[in-house]
């Protein structure tokens, strides 16, 4: 069961290292997505492995790093790469990081990911964001957390605010973004055909192994959240598709560019009307 002390811990360590000032929104990135914020200013960079409670496994393609500074004139913090539930088998991974971004004085977080299409018009090096998911798996972060908070409403659980805000970040850099319901599959395995002909009967249009449980955990805490997702393969099957991890890598470098653009813009241009 989560206790809550790892956050305490990790201020603690934070303010031992100089930490000052509070920020305004973060950000996860996902594989093959650290570099989307290209330029932090007075960057106070921290490893996973220095921080309680944060991510102590390993996936290639992740920076496994803590990074606060200024972006404009707004502060950020980047968690550089995340915990997925089929490293631990526990839905509560990314708990403690994101109760930090909390207690860092964030707003809202913005998470990014690398994604399957279900959309044969939607191909690898699209950029999709979440509009709504689906979650059949049985797997949930408020597993056996007490009290009433753990019934947490999803009706908004993608923030729409944050999601004109970043189209037209987008728009502003000529980056189409499509509109997508995410359907969280567990991984590690990818998806058999079957199962990808499935999500797209239930209303999927791309499916990924993160993303939702952060979500459910940020709407815990009262965080507004939007999700922005780059395509890096068809679903199993698709036109004889057969994903790979390596592709997930390849294809996301490459969306990093149109992403860096797009979160710039973005964050900039956040505190405006």
């Amino acid at each position: 069961m989560y206790s809550g002390q790892d956050p305490e811990r990790v201020m603690e360590l934070l303010r031992d290292r100089g930490l000052e000032a509070s920020i305004d929104i973060g950000i996860v990135t996902g594989t093959g997505l650290a570099t989307i914020v290209k330029e932090v200013e007075n960057a106070l960079e921290i490893p996973y492995d220095d921080l309680p409670g944060f991510p102590q496994g390993f996936v290639s393609g992740h920076a496994r790093r803590l990074v606060i500074g200024n972006v404009g004139r707004l502060r950020v913090a980047l968690l550089q790469g995340r915990s997925h539930y089929y490293e631990t088998g526990d839905a509560q991974a990314m708990r403690t990081p994101i109760e930090v971004l909390l207690r860092l004085g964030a707003h809202s977080v913005v998470l990014t990911s690398s994604v399957g299409s279900i959309k044969p018009n939607m191909r690898a090096g699209a950029l999709t964001i979440v509009t709504d998911h689906i979650n059949l798996s049985g797997v949930n972060p408020l597993h056996h957390e007490q009290g009433d908070a753990r019934f947490v409403p999803m009706t908004d659980a993608y923030d729409v605010t944050l999601r004109h805000r970043l189209k037209r970040a987008a728009a502003s850099q000529g980056v189409a973004l499509h509109d997508s319901i995410y359907m969280f599959m567990p991984g590690p395995s990818f998806e058999t055909p079957a199962e990808i002909r499935a999500a797209a009967l239930l209303g999927a249009d791309v499916v990924g192994m993160s993303v939702v449980p952060e979500t459910v955990i940020a709407r815990r805490y009262g965080l507004k959240v939007a999700a922005l997702c780059a395509v890096t393969n068809l679903g199993a099957g698709l036109e004889g598709a057969v994903p790979s991890h390596n592709e997930t890598k390849r294809m996301a470098a490459t969306a990093a560019i149109s992403l860096r653009r797009i979160f710039d813009t973005f964050i900039r241009t956040l505190d405006e009307p």
